[in-house]
């Protein structure tokens, strides 16, 4: 997902109640798991199975066969691989559309929620996919950071396109407002970065 004609992400945050489907491109399109084929037949595997896989662990992989192949969802790489070829896969959310109603009852429901939820927090995206606050650790701990939540937001307030630099165990990082990304300056090694309202 990016903005056209800008160099910005952009992702949607999965509210809990998200479903997500799973999709595999075949012949220029993207075919739903689950759905039939073009000659009826239903497929054998279905995206709760491998949505359910997926949250169990994302660096992993979903396997199923049909006759005598094995098909391998490979979720690092988006790919559903067999001996012969690969081919992409994808995830997205269901589309749910509101009635006027309801629509309006949320928007009531969100400005009474607005005391709760105001308050900025940075996090980093951590190896396993999990997000985690940044906070300042004490000198010599095995997770010394020198910037807390609040440093880097009032950094990002004074200019939410610049960037700004700290340390963790003695390495040096950068991160990246405009890109939202942060990166190890010697090992160039680059984490997903975001600013949340809790």
């Amino acid at each position: 997902m990016r903005v056209y004609g800008k160099s910005l992400r952009v992702r949607r945050l999965d509210d809990g109640n998200t479903e997500w489907l799973w999709y595999c491109m075949l012949g220029h399109k993207w075919i739903k798991y689950g759905d039939k084929d073009s000659k009826g037949n239903p497929s054998p595997v279905k995206s709760a199975d491998i949505e359910a896989k997926f949250q169990s662990n994302p660096a992993s992989s979903y396997t199923f066969t049909i006759g005598a192949d094995t098909f391998e969802i490979r979720f690092r790489g988006m790919q559903q691989v067999t001996s012969k070829r690969k081919r992409k896969v994808t995830r997205r959310p269901l589309y749910r559309q509101q009635t006027a109603g309801a629509a309006v009852s949320d928007v009531a429901s969100d400005l009474q929620n607005l005391s709760v939820g105001t308050k900025p927090q940075w996090q980093f995206q951590g190896d396993s996919g999990a997000w985690h606050v940044f906070k300042q650790r004490q000198s010599g701990t095995q997770t010394e950071c020198s910037v807390t939540s609040d440093d880097i937001e009032r950094k990002y307030k004074q200019n939410p396109n610049d960037s700004m630099t700290f340390k963790v165990k003695g390495h040096s990082y950068k991160l990246d407002f405009g890109a939202m990304i942060q990166t190890n300056l010697k090992t160039k090694r680059t984490r997903k970065i975001r600013r949340v309202l809790v």
